[in-house]
């Protein structure tokens, strides 16, 4: 197994962590890294912004001057560091908005697994005020800019154990395409339904599904005890 299974693999998001964060020079490593996904015509269409003590406060009351509230939330003190995800449009005739944003999607989701195993807490939060003009105007946003969340990131509590998430059946997300259609068996101006999976077929697989999520559960016990 790579390296980078067992990373991916381990994956968890932290709602609880310590005071401790990451340096500027060690987010810088992680972001270089992180900047390495699939990016059509290399547009770099993504920015991060670092918040760390005041900063916090700041967007707490920005999220309360969106929704209205009279009290600053305390969500952004949560954790002692938040990364906001910006995308950042490019001119491009090539590469559309909704790309520029998957990959400034897929930076933040990189980065987010490259925290994890340096042995980072980090959950990725959004919420209705993310797009807000208070919150964007907070972050200091150009015209063609858009706030995508932000990553929550402190120290791992000693002896925490982090969210659990189900055992995804593979063989319920790979596809391959659906039968072609027969010229021969459509009528004109009709199109032959594709082919869709079976009942019989979904119950197996959410069968299988179960069995592998109690599986890891059982694994899971059994390496508590040990530990």
């Amino acid at each position: 197994m790579t390296g980078a299974l067992e990373a991916v693999r381990a994956r968890r998001s932290w709602s609880k962590v310590t005071e401790t964060a990451p340096t500027r020079a060690e987010l810088l490593v992680l972001v270089s890294a992180a900047g390495r996904v699939a990016d059509h015509s290399s547009l770099r269409p993504w920015r991060l912004i670092e918040l760390r003590g005041d900063d916090r406060a700041r967007l707490g009351a920005a999220i309360a001057e969106a929704q209205g509230d009279d009290e600053p939330s305390a969500k952004p003190l949560r954790a002692p560091l938040l990364i906001a995800v910006v995308a950042s449009y490019r001119p491009s005739e090539k590469v559309p908005r909704w790309e520029q944003e998957a990959v400034a999607s897929g930076v933040a989701h990189v980065l987010s697994l490259l925290l994890d195993e340096a042995g980072w807490g980090v959950i990725w939060r959004t919420g209705g005020y993310t797009r807000s003009q208070a919150v964007a105007r907070m972050h200091g946003l150009g015209e063609d800019e858009e706030l995508l969340g932000w990553l929550y990131v402190g120290g791992k509590p000693a002896g925490a154990r982090p969210g659990r998430r189900k055992i995804v059946d593979a063989r319920t997300k790979l596809h391959r395409l659906p039968a072609a259609a027969d010229p021969a068996s459509t009528e004109p101006g009709e199109e032959k339904p594709a082919a869709t999976v079976g009942k019989k077929a979904k119950k197996k697989a959410r069968k299988r599904a179960k069995k592998a999520e109690k599986k890891a559960r059982k694994a899971e016990r059994k390496a508590r005890a040990q530990d």
